[in-house]
This record gives C-alpha cells, sequence and structure tokens, in this order.
C-alpha cells in the first residue's frame, strides 16, 4: 500500500492492518520456512508496509502533519 492511502485511515483501521500485516509475514515466514514460497518478494513488501503503518502512527502520536 502506499503512504498517501495508509494516511486516509483512522488510528483504528491503521492498528488492525498492522495486526494482519504481521499475520501475514508470520505465515509467509512459515511457508518459506518449509520451501512452500514461491514469491520471495511479498516477504520484504509485507516488513515494507508493517514499517510504513507504523511509521504514520508515530506521526500522528506526535503531531506532525504531511
Amino acid at each position: 500500500m502506499k503512504a498517501a492511502e495508509l494516511r486516509g485511515l483512522t488510528n483504528e483501521e491503521l492498528l488492525n492492518l498492522l495486526e494482519e500485516k504481521k499475520r501475514t509475514l508470520m505465515n509467509l515466514r512459515f511457508q518459506n520456512a518449509l520451501g512452500q514460497l514461491n514469491d520471495y518478494s511479498q516477504i520484504s513488501k509485507t516488513r515494507k508496509d508493517i514499517a510504513r503503518i507504523k511509521t504514520i502512527l508515530r506521526e500522528r502520536e506526535l503531531g506532525v502533519r504531511r
């Protein structure tokens, strides 16, 4: 997801999306460990999505405007 799309969501929606992405990352790691993962780039994309969500939540906590 793009940062602009994420900024349009509420904090509650972002927290729910963060939990969903964390579960997805865990599942991808299990698939990778079992040799069932076909697209390894999904792991890095999911990690970056998690980082974007955390960054936006932190910006809102600090009151940074963009």
